[in-house]
């Protein structure tokens, strides 16, 4: 549910609510009820604004625009869900502009709270070390930056990302021996992409790389097994063919395939320990319908393929521990709307 009141001409409030996973056991939530966005916009001039409060940065293609009605396949992309972990937002202040001597060109710069590294779980990344607003603290702090280029077809970004990742007091950080400070146990990532769209033709592509300098010490303080440098890339191609039927009509039905790599434990600090499963490929091929904007159908197949398990990291051994296939095909369908 998205909410917003116009202060005046220069300053505005946005936010969204929403319900996840709605589902209620023994009386208690097993979902959650959570604020994804909560800012105020202040417009400086016709060319730059400031944001401030619970906002979502500009980092990669689907953590700003992750609506289902804005991707293929029933799944984000998977490299943007674990590697870049869409929806990713933090408390923080940003600056948006564009500059007029060059058409077509954005920036942006945001300071947020870092992140938490005792939440880091090893195959998702640093995605539960998201503060999210709720947890979050001036702990550690990051900085991030965009820049965002339109030319003819084509919708080109590079952006990254550097914050601590300590997310506790200097007296705890000393007694665990992290870093603390403001950019205390960095986390950097870095990725840039790039999408076309012509005649019914679209295409997108992203590459990304994410580094945790002091893996070692987070691992010797939560033994949570924390890589050192993560990597992912993905490519997409997509037509609609409606273009086809009748140009003239607004609606979609698309044909598309998607191909993702990401090796989430790409390298491991020496108390580290490496698993086949984190090293991912996939194949996405589908069918995206839209008969009207805002709405949308969807149908793919998604074949994922990883190296074999590290068998050292089986705790209970089978039959009690399931076998686990390098390669496995899901098929999902499904209804997604936004208004």
């Amino acid at each position: 549910m998205f909410i917003g009141h116009r202060f005046s001409n220069r300053i505005y409030f946005f936010s969204e609510l929403e319900l996840e996973n709605a589902k209620v056991v023994g009386g208690q939530p097993s979902g959650e009820i959570s604020m994804e966005q909560l800012f105020l916009k202040f417009s400086l001039n016709r060319d730059m604004y400031l944001q401030a409060g619970l906002f979502i940065p500009r980092i990669g293609i689907t953590n700003e625009n992750h609506l289902p009605t804005t991707f293929n396949g029933n799944d984000r992309p998977y490299v943007e869900t674990f590697l870049i972990p869409a929806t990713w937002r933090e408390i923080g202040v940003g600056l948006y502009g564009t500059v007029r001597s060059i058409p077509g060109f954005n920036y942006s710069f945001a300071i947020m709270n870092g992140l938490n590294s005792r939440n880091f779980v090893n195959g998702s990344g640093i995605k539960e070390g998201r503060q999210e607003g709720s947890n979050a603290t001036a702990a550690n702090l990051a900085v991030t930056g965009a820049v965002l280029y339109y030319v003819k077809s084509w919708r080109l970004q590079m952006s990254g990302y550097y914050g601590g990742s300590a997310g506790v007091t200097k007296r705890v950080a000393d007694s665990l021996q992290l870093q603390s400070g403001v950019f205390g146990t960095p986390v950097s990532m870095g990725e840039i992409n790039a999408q076309y769209h012509q005649n019914g033709l679209s295409f997108k592509a992203l590459a990304a790389v994410s580094g945790i300098r002091d893996a070692f010490a987070i691992n010797r303080a939560y033994a949570n097994n924390t890589p050192s440098m993560m990597v992912g890339y993905y490519a997409e191609v997509a037509y609609n063919f409606y273009r086809i039927i009748n140009p003239d009509v607004n609606k979609n039905l698309s044909l598309f395939v998607r191909q993702e790599f990401m090796d989430i434990n790409y390298r491991v600090p020496s108390n580290g320990i490496k698993n086949g499963v984190n090293h991912k490929t996939f194949t996405v091929v589908g069918l995206t319908y839209q008969p009207v904007n805002g709405v949308i159908i969807k149908m793919d197949y998604a074949l994922r393929k990883t190296q074999p398990r590290n068998e050292d990291l089986i705790v209970t051994p089978f039959p009690q521990q399931l076998p686990y296939y390098t390669s496995n095909g899901f098929f999902n369908i499904g209804l997604g709307y936004s208004f």
